[in-house]
C-alpha cells in the first residue's frame, strides 16, 4: 500500500510539473531598428562582427536593417545582411531599393523566427528609391524603410504606410531611419494612425546625437503597446545609434478564453452560473437565449462595475424559465491598456454555441452520474468520462479527489477543465466536492474560486426536481494538529459547522417536502478505513435517524456497497471505487418517477452493481 501510495503522488508531482500556464498571459517582442551605414562604422572602418555584437547585447526579436548592400562591388560582393544574419543567429530578409554597384542596395530585417510571409512595396524618392519591408509574425507585423530625404516624396510615403497597416490584420510595428524631425509634416501625419514607442532623444550622428530620425512607431487601436524603449549606446559602430522598445502584442484571438465555458450552481428557481478563464485580462459577456437570434447579455458585475482586473470570470444568468432550454456563448475582448482615462483594446473571442435546460420542480425525472478518486489522471478521466456520457446525465458530480493537489492556479485551472471538457459541463452542470487531496498543496484554498457554490460554501444543498441532495465538506483525513499541516487547517470548525448546518436542513421545509433525498460525501461516515473518522463521530448520531434514500461516498478506493443496518445507516451507502482503472468505478443515480436507481458502471463500462429503491 506504501509503496503504490508513493508512485501515486510521484505521478502527482511530475504531473503538476507539465501543467501549462494558465495565468494572465503576455505576448511580448523586442524590436530594434538599427541604421548599420552597411557595416561601416562612424571611423570608417567595416566590421560586421562589431555591428552584429551591438544586436546581440540587446538581443532582440526583430531588428530593422537600413542602408545595407547586396553583393556590390563596395562591399566586396558581400551579402552583407546575411553575413549579419550569420554573425547573430538570425533569419534574414533583405528588400532592395535601387541597384547600386553591381548588386543591390536598400534595407533588411533580422528575425530570431522566419517571417510567415514578407511583402515589399516601393516607396517615392527621387534622390534614390525607397522601399517598406513588412514581414508577418504570428502575433504581429514588422515593418521596416527608410524615407526618403525629400520631405514632399517622404510625406507620399505615408499614405502608402497607412494602407499596409490596415490590410495588416495583426498589430503592426513600424521602425527605420525616417530622414524626419519629431515635429515634421511626416511625422505628425503617421502619429494620425500610429502611436509613437519612441522619445525624442536624439539618435544622430552616433558619437554625439543632437538629431531625432530613427523612429519607432505602432498601428493604432491594436492593442499592442510599449512597455519599455531607449536608445542603444553605441558611439562609434555606425552613424546611427540604434533604437530598443519591448512591445506587449495582444493575444491572439484563438488563445484568448481558456478551453470553453462550464456551468455551475445551477438553480430550478432559474438561475445558473457561467464560468471560464481568460488567458489575458478580459473584457467579457454570456450572450443567452431561447435562441441564438434574440438574445440578451449579461455580465460580471461587482458594485456597478464589470470585473476586468482577474482572469477569472463568473457570470450568474437569472430570470430563467424552469423547463426551458437556452442557448448560450461567451465573447470576450482583450483589455491591453487598463488606466483610469484610458483604455486599450486587443481582439476578440466568442466561443461556440452552447446549450443548457432548467430543471422544473414539476418534473421528477432525472440521470446524474457521480465520479470519484480519480486524482487527474487522464487514463482515467477519459474512461471514466466515455462510460459517463453515454448515459447522457443532467449533471455531474465530482465526489471528492477527482483533481489533483492544486501547486498553483494555472495548475488548478488545468485540473478544473480537465473534467469541465471531458464531461461537456459546457452543456451541462457540474458540482464539486473537496476530496482531502483536493485541499493540500500551496492553492489549495484558491482553487474554490474555479467553482460556483450558494453563500460561497463547500457544502450545501440543491433541489433537482422533488429530490433533494445534500453535499458536505469532510476535510482532512487527519487530526489538524497532525505536523504537514503547519497549523493551517483548522477543518474540526469547518465539520461542526456542519454539523449545525445538518440539524438546520433535516428541520427545512425543503428537506421535508422532497419525494427523494440524496446525500453525498468524499469521506464515508459508514465502510470508512481510515483511524481518524471525526464525521462518524459528529455526524452518525444524527444521519442515522436522517430519512435519506442513499447515501454515496468515496475515498477508501475500494468500490463497497454498504446495505441499511439497524442502528447504523438506515440506508444504503455506496462506496464509490479508486483511479486504478481496474477499480474505477461510475455511479449513475436515476429517478423515474417515484422509482430511483443506483447503477454502478466499471471504467470498460461493465456493470458492478445495480439495485432499485
Amino acid at each position: 500500500m506504501m509503496r503504490s501510495f508513493v508512485v501515486f503522488i510521484a505521478a502527482a508531482a511530475m504531473l503538476a510539473a507539465s501543467v501549462p500556464s494558465a495565468s494572465q498571459e503576455q505576448l511580448k517582442a523586442r524590436i530594434m531598428s538599427y541604421n548599420v551605414r552597411n557595416g561601416v562604422g562612424y571611423d570608417n572602418n567595416r566590421d560586421i562582427a562589431r555591428t552584429a555584437n551591438v544586436i546581440l547585447r540587446q538581443q532582440p526579436d526583430v531588428v530593422a536593417i537600413q542602408e545595407v548592400d547586396s553583393v556590390t562591388g563596395r562591399s566586396g560582393g558581400r551579402y552583407v545582411l546575411g553575413d549579419l544574419a550569420a554573425a547573430t543567429g538570425m533569419h534574414a530578409t533583405f528588400a532592395p531599393a535601387i541597384d547600386y554597384d553591381g548588386g543591390k542596395y536598400g534595407i533588411g530585417m533580422l528575425s530570431r523566427e522566419e517571417p510567415l510571409s514578407v511583402k515589399r512595396v516601393a516607396l517615392p524618392g527621387r534622390e534614390e528609391a525607397r522601399a517598406l519591408l513588412i514581414a508577418e509574425f504570428p502575433a504581429y507585423v514588422a515593418a521596416c524603410t527608410h524615407l526618403s530625404l525629400t520631405p514632399a516624396d517622404a510625406e507620399a510615403s505615408v499614405a502608402i504606410i497607412r494602407e499596409a497597416a490596415r490590410a495588416a490584420g495583426k498589430p503592426l510595428i513600424l521602425c527605420g531611419d525616417f530622414n524626419s524631425y519629431p515635429d515634421s509634416p511626416v511625422i505628425k501625419h503617421l502619429e494620425e494612425s500610429f502611436k509613437r514607442v519612441c522619445d525624442d532623444k536624439p539618435t544622430f550622428p552616433a558619437p554625439e546625437p543632437k538629431e531625432k530620425i530613427d523612429f519607432m512607431m505602432i498601428s493604432k487601436d491594436s492593442g499592442a503597446r510599449c512597455l519599455g524603449y531607449r536608445v542603444v549606446e553605441a558611439p562609434v559602430e555606425s552613424d546611427h545609434r540604434p533604437v530598443v522598445a519591448d512591445i506587449y502584442l495582444p493575444v491572439p484571438a484563438d488563445r484568448i478564453i481558456y478551453h470553453q465555458p462550464y456551468l455551475q450552481n445551477m438553480s430550478q428557481d432559474g438561475a445558473v452560473t457561467v464560468m471560464y478563464q481568460t488567458r489575458p485580462i478580459c473584457t467579457s459577456s454570456v450572450e443567452y437565449g431561447t435562441d441564438t437570434i434574440n438574445t440578451l447579455s449579461e455580465r460580471q458585475l461587482i458594485g456597478g462595475q464589470e470585473a476586468v482586473h482577474d482572469i477569472e470570470h463568473r457570470v450568474r444568468l437569472t430570470g430563467l424559465k424552469p423547463g426551458q432550454r437556452y442557448f448560450y456563448r461567451v465573447r470576450a475582448r482583450e483589455i491591453t491598456e487598463n488606466q483610469g482615462y484610458y483604455k486599450s483594446f486587443g481582439n476578440e473571442s466568442v466561443t461556440p454555441w452552447h446549450t443548457f435546460t432548467v430543471p422544473s420542480p414539476a418534473q421528477k425525472d432525472f440521470t446524474a452520474v457521480i465520479v470519484n478518486d480519480m486524482h487527474c489522471f487522464p487514463a482515467t478521466i477519459s474512461a471514466m468520462a466515455k462510460v459517463a456520457m453515454q448515459q447522457n446525465p443532467d449533471f455531474v458530480v465530482f465526489n471528492g479527489d477527482c483533481m489533483a493537489e492544486p501547486g498553483s492556479r494555472s495548475q488548478a485551472i488545468h485540473d478544473i477543465h480537465l473534467m469541465a471538457d471531458a464531461f461537456g459541463l459546457a452543456d451541462r452542470p457540474g458540482v464539486f466536492i473537496r476530496g482531502n487531496h483536493e485541499i493540500r498543496n500551496a492553492y489549495s484554498s484558491g482553487q474554490t474560486s474555479l467553482v460556483d457554490r450558494n453563500d460561497g460554501l463547500t457544502y450545501g444543498a440543491f433541489n433537482w426536481g422533488d429530490t433533494r441532495f445534500v453535499t458536505l465538506d469532510c476535510g482532512e483525513d487527519k487530526p489538524d494538529t497532525t505536523w504537514v499541516y503547519y497549523g493551517l487547517n483548522n477543518f474540526s470548525r469547518l465539520r461542526q459547522e456542519q454539523t449545525e448546518f445538518i440539524k438546520n436542513e433535516l428541520a427545512s421545509k425543503e428537506f421535508k417536502k422532497a419525494g427523494r433525498r440524496v446525500l453525498i460525501h468524499h469521506i464515508p461516515v459508514w465502510g470508512n478505513t481510515d483511524s481518524y473518522q471525526p464525521c462518524t463521530r459528529l455526524w452518525a448520531p444524527l444521519l442515522s435517524k436522517a430519512p435519506f434514500d442513499i447515501n454515496i461516498t468515496a475515498h477508501v478506493h475500494e468500490y463497497n456497497r454498504i446495505d441499511p443496518k439497524r442502528g447504523e445507516n438506515p440506508f444504503p451507502v455506496i462506496v464509490g471505487g479508486g483511479y486504478d482503472l481496474d477499480g474505477a468505478t461510475v455511479t449513475v443515480l436515476r429517478r423515474q418517477g417515484d422509482s430511483m436507481s443506483v447503477t454502478v458502471l466499471g471504467a470498460d463500462g461493465r456493470t458492478i452493481d445495480a439495485f432499485q429503491f
